[in-house]
């Protein structure tokens, strides 16, 4: 049994990219597709926002304009959502892609009452673009979509199962929380999600799931409460 209504699903670009690290991997894509129709079979409302790491990482390249390398890293979240939005498609799963600017014919103009309206005729909508703005992560693009549509949690599916104390790529004695206050994700700097997003979410009372994406049904798992991972509660 679903124990959320609306969800905000926060996809990192890498996971597009399956193994290969960069590009598309449509197999991956299509595995979070099935799992998602299976949340919008159960009447669960879905908002997806995916980064643009798989293509552009702008704050590593010191060289360049922040400004103008977060506007490519926005571009970077379009094309992944486009991409993602058609996989989906394919898979009998309507679904639409707004950003906060216009791109042509390609995509909507972001608007909270058609996004609501068309989560409610079961099509999952892509929040693509970030915040609109530089010097914001899509981690905040995240936050602040999920605070706008009402959703109940955030959904941060991740290349790693969950929140630890430590490192535990670089710390093999770095342990998980199964449960953890967003308070003390704050004041241990665990790195959830940007400092920025995180205050947004304190602020607003939105909790989150943390679980590593490429555990079998992870996304249909987290909507059941049942996550090998951490939640995250204000």
């Amino acid at each position: 049994m679903a124990k959320y209504n609306r969800v905000l699903l926060k996809l990192s670009g890498e996971a597009l990219a399956g193994e290969q690290g960069t590009g598309f991997h449509e197999e991956t894509v299509a595995q979070v597709a099935g799992q998602v129709k299976a949340l919008v079979e159960r009447n669960v409302q879905v908002g997806i926002v995916i980064g643009g790491g798989n293509f552009w990482r702008g704050r590593s390249n010191q060289q360049m304009d922040r400004s103008r390398a977060d506007q490519i890293g926005m571009l970077a979240t379009v094309m992944n959502s486009l991409f993602a939005a058609e996989v989906f498609r394919t898979r009998g799963v309507k679904a639409a892609v707004m950003t906060p600017f216009s791109v042509g014919t390609m995509t909507k103009p972001f608007d909270r009452e058609e996004a609501l309206a068309l989560m409610e005729e079961d099509t999952v909508v892509f929040f693509a673009g970030g915040t609109g703005h530089p010097f914001f992560s899509t981690d905040t693009g995240a936050a602040l979509r999920a605070v706008e549509i009402g959703a109940d949690v955030i959904l941060l599916a991740k290349n790693i199962d969950g929140v630890y104390d430590a490192d535990p790529r670089k710390d093999p004695e770095a342990t998980r929380f199964d449960r953890i206050s967003l308070a003390e994700v704050l004041q241990r700097n665990l790195q959830v999600m940007d400092q920025a997003a995180a205050i947004l979410c304190l602020e607003n009372k939105m909790p989150m799931s943390v679980f590593y994406l490429n555990d079998p049904d992870s996304i249909v798992h987290a909507i059941e409460d049942k996550i090998n991972g951490t939640f995250v509660y204000i």
